[in-house]
């Protein structure tokens, strides 16, 4: 369990790093800034997203889904507000972070989905 959390927030980080690179408006100044973001993600994502997603469902259904993505800049925004170094400045950077980070965690989960059933 700890080590799909860790591979989890590992692919995470690579997310967060690529959507530093290549999407103006995000910006991170160093590696230990980049690794305790992906696990502040993994933790905001566990706890305070669901909250969330419950709160806006209607409006989610309204979007045909599309909401989840603000849904998902807010959670990256929340962390590049509880933690120095990381800042996302604006909604269009944190949605395309998101979009980012999400095809990044979602390549992480494939990799070590497992086909038990």
């Amino acid at each position: 369990m700890l080590a799909k959390f860790l591979v989890r927030a590992v692919f995470a980080a690579l997310g967060l790093w690529v959507a530093s690179k290549i999407v103006p408006g995000v910006r991170i100044s160093d590696t230990g800034t980049l690794v305790v973001a992906a696990v502040l993600l993994g933790v905001v994502n566990a706890l305070v997203r669901p909250v969330v997603v419950i709160l806006t469902l209607p409006l989610t259904i309204v979007t045909l889904g599309l909401f989840l993505l603000v849904v998902n800049a807010a959670m990256i925004g929340l962390v590049a507000m509880l933690l120095g170094g990381f800042s996302v400045n604006g909604l269009i950077p944190g949605v395309l972070a998101a979009i980012v980070t999400g095809v990044a965690s979602w390549i992480g989960g494939m990799a070590i989905r497992d086909d038990r059933v």
